[in-house]
């Protein structure tokens, strides 16, 4: 009761124009809170907040226009609402820019700008940015080849829970990467990354079996 009243109340500042109230009611149509789920009123109010510069509905529209969510997907939007948000200070933007120049996604590929962007995050401690800049350590993309620097932030993203870092710790780990070889620590990190539910790191753990590096960790 009381929530529904909270979103009745952000309703109407919303409608007022409050750009806080207008991106609240964005999450609430996204999340399917307190109303039933709707990603176009998402975008829509998103859009209100983000035309009056709030930080959080720039970068959550640029995340609509970056996977097509609940409107048609157009990279080039996408850069400009995560630029917008990224230059406030937004670390999530910050890492989604970011990614978008690793990728040539919206914007010609540029590793540099890329690692610029996922540095700004990662000085907030967002957990992507980390493993983002861990990626470009490891393969020596925009920064020079680090192996080291590499599990270091992979290992900063698996502290969060970080699923994809957590696995690729483990690869670290596997081959001797950056850190001393040890099929237990490979092992131990690709256990937490399996038990989340990412694949690779099922396949990893089944070939240490296999190869009878380790004993059955289930």
């Amino acid at each position: 009761m009381e929530d529904a009243k909270e979103f009745n109340v952000m309703r109407l500042l919303a409608e007022q124009g409050d750009a806080k109230a207008q991106h609240f009611l964005g999450l609430s149509y996204a999340k399917g809170q307190d109303v039933e789920q709707n990603y176009k009123e998402a975008v829509k109010w998103w859009r209100k907040a983000a035309e009056q510069g709030n930080a959080d509905a720039q970068c959550d529209l640029g995340s609509c226009y970056e996977y097509g969510i609940g409107i048609e997907q157009n990279y080039e939007e996408a850069v400009k609402w995560y630029r917008l948000a990224a230059e406030q200070g937004n670390a999530y933007a910050q890492c989604s820019l970011g990614s978008c120049y690793a990728n040539g996604q919206g914007v010609k590929q540029n590793y540099k700008e890329a690692v610029k962007l996922f540095r700004l995050a990662v000085q907030q401690g967002e957990a992507n940015a980390q493993f983002n800049l861990g990626i470009s350590y490891y393969k020596g993309q925009g920064v020079e080849q680090n192996y080291k620097e590499a599990a270091k932030l992979f290992r900063l993203a698996s502290a969060q829970g970080y699923d994809k870092a957590q696995f690729n710790l483990g690869i670290c780990y596997y081959n001797g990467n950056g850190v001393e070889q040890d099929y237990e620590e490979a092992a131990k990190w690709w256990t937490k990354s399996a038990e989340q539910g990412y694949a690779d790191s099922f396949e990893a753990l089944k070939k240490l079996i296999k190869k009878g590096l380790i004993k059955n960790p289930f």
